[in-house]
């Protein structure tokens, strides 16, 4: 990301970093998440064939950078999910593609619309400096965003059993965001459910098998990423809730959230830090209260200030 980015995004308004496209604050587990891994979701490459073309130079640009720099800035091509998400409630089928749920009930679930794409693809049109030209004037999200990489991310709220958050200050040597502050994430790894390429699937069952197993990815890889960055063993964490979508306004960027608890207290947490297997992607662990998370929500990136918004918004139903 470039540098401007950064600071034009520290300069707005906190009320316009980020969207919320799902809340589920109930929570949703693994059953009540459904997966459509299809080619038919794939982006749509933009009609401008100069602004297509970016795509490759600015991915070549970059690595010739890091290469005259010879810094530690992690920079790979790697396949990724496309997200389209349509919601389903009581068991009638109702549209919204990352459209806000305002209502949440226990026999609420969702199906999650995913194609393929790659890190490649993310940097030259979501990361491109011109990445507004790839955005369709629609009030339609899939339309509006159907020239856009938009790989899903994933967060977790993670409490500890003394009710803090786990946060942590990202390194300045990460590609997005250096220095800003984040709930432990990453993203679902297609690869992980021998996804490396798009191909089609024409036996339905195999393609039930596919999408059973890019389902369960979407739990199993939050589980992952939180044992990688914070070195809790999994063993420590309970099962994770789905709780909801938030879009980063700045480059259209979506990320799931999910909340689970911690057996383990701050300080022990703070010991196992150390040893986290992806702890160069960090420089420090914190875990803040919520008044203390509300003070440092405005140095995190949109999606995770939109990611607090969708914990607070789950605190809320719990009390209700």
């Amino acid at each position: 990301m470039e540098k401007s980015d950064d600071d034009s995004y520290s300069s707005s308004s906190s009320s316009n970093w980020f969207k919320l496209m799902l809340t589920c604050p109930q929570g949703l587990s693994p059953s009540q998440l459904c997966v459509d891994f299809s080619e038919s979701y794939d982006r749509i490459p933009h009609p401008d064939s100069t602004l297509e073309n970016s795509i490759a130079q600015i991915w070549d640009n970059n690595k010739k950078k890091k290469l005259e720099q010879n810094n530690n800035i992690s920079f790979y091509n790697g396949t990724k999910f496309r997200a389209i998400l349509y919601f389903y409630l009581l068991r009638t089928q109702i549209e919204y593609a990352f459209t806000l749920a305002s209502q949440t009930t226990s026999s609420q679930s969702m199906s999650l619309m995913e194609s393929a794409s790659d890190f490649l693809t993310f940097m030259g049109t979501n990361l491109n400096p011109l990445w507004d030209k790839f955005l369709v004037p629609s009030e339609d999200e899939c339309k509006r965003c159907q020239h856009t990489s938009s790989p899903l991310g994933n967060g977790a709220i993670v409490e500890t059993s003394d009710e803090k958050i786990v946060v942590l200050q990202r390194s300045k040597n990460v590609g997005e965001f250096p220095g800003y502050f984040v709930f432990p994430g990453g993203h679902p790894e297609p690869q992980e459910v021998g996804i490396t390429s798009h191909q089609f699937v024409e036996n339905v069952a195999e393609r039930e098998l596919i999408n059973k197993k890019v389902s369960q990815e979407m739990f199993d890889s939050i589980i992952r990423e939180v044992v990688e960055e914070i070195g809790v063993p999994a063993r420590y964490l309970s099962d994770p809730l789905f709780i909801g979508i938030s879009r980063r306004e700045l480059n259209v960027r979506p990320t799931a959230f999910f909340f689970m608890k911690c057996s383990l207290q701050s300080e022990e947490i703070q010991n196992l830090y150390s040893t986290a297997q992806d702890g160069f992607e960090s420089t420090q662990l914190y875990t803040l209260s919520m008044p203390d998370l509300e003070k440092m929500r405005t140095k995190m990136p949109g999606c995770h200030h939109g990611g607090f918004a969708l914990y607070k918004l789950m605190v809320e139903a719990l009390k209700k």
